[in-house]
């Protein structure tokens, strides 16, 4: 059975607090009246209240003896009645005949309009639960669909024991059909195959071990074996056809549900259920062998140039000589031709061949000029083939291994690379050009690759591969071109709601986000006036305004922004604070917030059964713990007294925690954040900030890159941190990988009940893309600006003059071109909202400019028009900037404080599973918010005692403190968890009187 502590079930809180008492519990007139017109007497009329009163904040009747004292006695006084039995528990003072509790049961329904459970709702919520579990596995999370949809159509829920059985029942019966379904596909071939996977060899090792592979470092050995790997994996026959119908969350589910378990575990499963779970195995571990070949193919091809640009910048360093001779040699004669003015050009010949022949002829130096000239304007593109000899090979097994689409009509690409494909074997040098459109190669490749030779068009076979390899990385980066059975290079159009489904929900979609009438002339009509608007009063206030100054080139020069340093007793309160910060361990943070937000009732078996371990809140206090400090289990088994082994906390972080609870268990913690009145003192919870930072990585991994920026081996970590200090969400990806384009993913992932409409970031979110499509998805996106001369300023129509700040525009927008893709913005944000897509897989193909995708020039210009609104802002608003670099300034903060906290291994990410990588960020992010919320509470005390001392508590003080405090937190040492610590502030108490003054 699943606790209802894991669920959403409507339930008394332990004790509620006065102004939940008044603000819940306490009955309107018209109830009261209700009440003594429905019974005899104070008593019974007592009862009834306690019956409608929890029935409304349940949406059920309790027990008699579940009903907390407290509310009892607060309608006690509220009905003004005698106290008849003074010395009555909770449950004798509203005790009533059955009889009685039927007919207030059945007017209380009558008055709330609310319907008895019965045929009708069992139906109702069956339903619910059988569609939702064709998704989702957790009983938890089906329970929670069933509350939501009965209390949607005003049923009476049923008793929890009663709702458990049913939704079992109901994810049995969904589950088994789904297994049985699968099974029936099989061939016998198959299922002898799917059973020898669980088969151990003489070292105890099995293929099961082989499945769970993850991709390793873009190297030529990691390649060929990935490659080989899905060879093995085809080997098991189509997948995708076993799964047909099956939603893809549920493969996911149950291929996750597999890979937790070893051989001899998934040996007592039932046989139904271990095929089913193997082939969704197989699946995805296709999946991700397609996504990670992929990704090695942009990797090395992206190595390929970064090493031909350093080739061509030593063979500058190495030709210097020779260009200072060619250049003293021309010095030569120019001084030469000076000396012999007047005597004729025959005197000049003469010197000019001396001087040619001192330096090996004419025909050696127009050699030398020659090998200078192939490389100038940086053109080291020549020079790749070199490098490329030792990856042919397996770039072309590579591209015989996956299935490669354009997502566009242009087909020349692929039509070359099937060219090249079959002429791999080719040894010569030239190739007979049977016409195909190079139309996709930039000039300067076409100028390698086509030649002519006895007047026939022929084509250099070296340099062909090259361009194909090439442009096949770059329009896989762009989604110009897509993996066949990949996840991360698909096709993205697939994703998309269809132009038939989008329709009907338009109109609601801009009128939730504020947006025009849903047409493209509305859609222009609002942007233009947008972009008229602000450039009218920027200019009109110009010469009031001292935060910029244009200079004579038309570049804005921006007045910098003096930091505020804090004051003298803003200082001396923060001292004041310190000094009265408890001292705690790391492992009590965790006890004492779990105590109060019960983080820990998300973790559990990814079956969704309930954990069968001895002390489940305790292993799991101890695992996040063990990962969120990047202790790791052998480390923090040696400090925490026998408390857990090793192997019992990789265990529990093996098959007990996913991201998603993760996720599910710092929203907890951030939601018990938002409740305390000390967050609202530091911001508002509008505006959020997105910032990235490096953690250090082992190579053997698909994630790890070399950092420039940084320096070493890693991954980023990427925080989307409130106003307010907290973090709502957190990302981990490559190093290369563009950080803008998880700026949105962070704000529409976040569950919390803090809900940001802007989004502060660094420069990386200064794209146009990125613009265009926070506008159209309604979130406000306010980065930092460096590099004016980079970025075009578009004024509203050619038309449009301005007296101040003409000099700033340099462009102006193509209105045609946003009317034109109206229809294929609209069909995007619309598909985001219903959770179709997330932004990131968008931007993705958006980061890199694209001639054939039609959504980056759509989303380009209207980008360049929010874009152009928002420089004028940036540069005219001084407190604009101002709030921008305060809230960057407490996301840059935060990633201290986590890193604080993140001290095992020296903060190196051992692990090399890209998934677990992810989970350790999310441990560390919990860590970081349970510490977040202890100091938070830890402060309000401290507050409250300075008040009670008279100490005079200003808000701009208060709003100068950050929760970000580390010097009484004890980090090294024996480590005991103590499950019955308590939070220290229970209610989130209000803050004692702060002064304006």
């Amino acid at each position: 059975m699943t606790t209802i502590e894991r669920t959403a079930y409507p339930r008394f809180g332990s004790s509620p607090s006065g102004s939940e008492l008044s603000r819940v519990y306490t009955p309107t007139f018209r109830e009261i009246e209700l009440a003594k017109r429905n019974t005899r007497g104070g008593e019974q009329s007592l009862a009834f209240l306690v019956m409608l009163k929890s029935f409304q904040r349940l949406g059920h009747f309790p027990a008699t003896e579940d009903v907390p004292e407290a509310i009892v006695s607060h309608l006690h006084s509220r009905l003004g009645i005698s106290d008849e039995k003074p010395d009555a528990t909770a449950a004798e003072a509203i005790a009533a005949p059955e009889r009685s509790l039927r007919r207030y049961r059945n007017t209380i329904r009558e008055y709330l309009e609310v319907k008895a459970f019965g045929r009708d709702g069992r139906r109702i919520a069956t339903e619910a639960v059988a569609a939702a579990a064709a998704t989702m596995d957790e009983p938890a999370d089906l329970i929670n669909i069933a509350v939501e949809e009965l209390v949607k159509e005003r049923f009476e829920l049923p008793s929890f024991t009663a709702l458990d059985r049913l939704v079992r029942h109901c994810r049995h019966a969904v589950n088994s059909g789904l297994f049985a379904r699968v099974d029936e596909h099989l061939s016998a071939r198959e299922r002898e195959r799917l059973d020898e996977l669980l088969v151990a060899d003489s070292r105890g090792r099995s293929d099961l071990n082989a499945l769970k592979s993850t991709p390793k470092s873009a190297t030529r050995k990691n390649l060929c074996e990935l490659q080989e790997g899905l060879s093995w994996l085809e080997f098991f026959g189509d997948t995708r056809r076993l799964l047909e119908g099956i939603p893809n969350q549920k493969v996911v589910n149950l291929a996750a549900q597999a890979r937790a378990l070893d051989a001899s575990e998934l040996g007592d499963v039932s046989e139904q259920r271990r095929r089913a779970m193997l082939v969704c195995l197989l699946d995805r571990s296709k999946i991700l062998a397609r996504d990670g070949l992929a990704e090695m193919l942009v990797k090395i091809v992206s190595k390929l140039h970064n090493r031909g640009r350093e080739a061509l910048e030593e063979l500058h360093r190495e030709r210097r000589a020779a260009v200072e001779e060619m250049l003293e040699a021309f010095g030569e004669i120019v001084e030469g031709a000076r000396e012999l003015e007047g005597s004729g050009d025959a005197a000049l010949g003469r010197l000019v061949r001396e001087i040619l022949a001192e330096r090996g002829g004419a025909e050696g130096f127009s050699e030398q000029h020659a090998a200078l000239s192939a490389h100038k304007g940086g053109n080291y593109l020549p020079l790749i083939w070199e490098l490329y000899k030792g990856q042919r090979a397996t770039l072309f097994r590579v591209a015989t291994s996956l299935d490669f689409r354009p997502t566009t009509e242009d087909l020349s690409l692929i039509d070359v690379l099937r060219f090249v494909l079959e002429n791999e074997s080719r040894r010569g040098e030239w190739l007979a050009d049977p016409g195909l459109d190079l139309s996709f190669a930039s000039d300067r490749w076409r100028a390698l690759v086509v030649g002519e030779r006895d007047g026939r068009s022929v084509l250099h076979r070296r340099h062909l591969e090259v361009c194909v390899f090439s442009k096949v990385a770059e329009e896989l980066r762009t989604g110009d071109l897509c993996v066949e059975g990949s996840e991360k290079y698909a096709d993205y159009r697939e994703q998309l709601l269809s132009w038939e489904e989008c329709k009907p929900l338009l109109e609601q979609h801009c009128s939730e986000l504020g947006l025009a009438a849903p047409t493209p002339e509305g859609l222009v009509a609002q942007l233009k006036e947008m972009l008229s608007q602000t450039a009218a009063e920027v200019d009109r206030a110009y010469p009031e305004n001292a935060s910029v100054v244009i200079s004579e080139d038309g570049e804005p020069v921006l007045k910098k922004i003096r930091a505020d340093k804090p004051t003298r007793s803003a200082k001396a309160l923060e001292a004041a604070i310190l000094s009265r910060m408890p001292e705690r361990g790391v492992p009590d943070v965790l006890c004492a917030t779990e105590s109060h937000v019960g983080w820990s009732k998300h973790f559990g078996p990814l079956s969704g059964s309930e954990p069968k371990l001895a002390n489940p809140r305790e292993r799991y206090l101890l695992t996040a713990f063990c990962y969120g400090t990047n202790l790791g289990p052998a480390q923090t088994a040696k400090h925490v007294r026998g408390l857990a082994t090793a192997h019992e906390l990789g265990y529990v972080n093996r098959r007990h925690v996913s991201t998603a609870k993760l996720e599910a268990a710092s929203r907890d913690v951030i939601n018990a954040y938002s409740c305390l009145a000390l967050p609202r003192v530091w911001g508002t919870g509008e505006l959020a900030a997105a910032d990235g930072t490096k953690v250090d990585l082992y190579e053997e991994n698909l994630v790890s890159e070399y950092h420039i920026r940084y320096g070493g081996y890693g991954g980023i970590e990427y925080h989307h941190v409130s106003d307010s200090y907290v973090a709502l969400f957190t990302h981990f990806f490559a190093c290369g990988v563009w950080e803008a384009v998880f700026i949105l993913d962070g704000l529409l992932k976040n569950a919390s009940e803090i809900q940001p409409s802007a989004v502060a970031s660094d420069t990386q979110g200064q794209s146009a893309p990125v613009f265009g499509l926070s506008y159209m998805l309604g979130i406000e996106l306010l980065p930092r600006i460096r590099n004016w001369k980079d970025l075009i300023l578009a004024r509203p129509d050619r038309n449009a003059t301005y007296e101040h700040i003409a000099p700033l525009f340099s462009g102006t927008i193509d209105w045609k071109l946003i009317e034109t893709h109206w229809r294929d913005l609209m069909r995007v944000v619309v598909s985001i909202r219903a959770g179709k897509v997330l932004p990131s897989t968008l931007l993705r193909k958006l980061g890199n400019y694209s001639r054939k995708n039609r959504l980056y020039r759509a989303f380009r210009e209207v980008g360049m028009v929010v874009r152009s609104a928002f420089l004028l802002r940036f540069a005219s608003d001084m407190d604009l900037r101002r709030h921008i670099t305060a809230a960057t300034n407490k996301a840059e903060s935060y990633n201290g404080f986590a890193d604080w906290l993140f001290f095992g291994g020296d903060g190196v990410l051992s692990e090399n599973d890209p998934e677990e990588q992810e989970k350790r960020m999310k441990f560390k992010e919990l860590l970081a918010n349970s510490l977040i919320l202890q100091n938070t509470a830890d402060m309000t005390q401290a507050l409250r005692s300075l008040a009670e001392e008279g100490y005079p508590l200003r808000r701009e003080d208060v709003a100068r403190l950050s929760p970000y405090l580390t010097a009484h937190v004890k980090r090294f040492g024996d480590y005991v968890v103590d499950p019955e610590v308590v939070f220290t502030v229970p209610d989130g108490s209000e803050l004692p009187e702060l002064s304006e003054d």
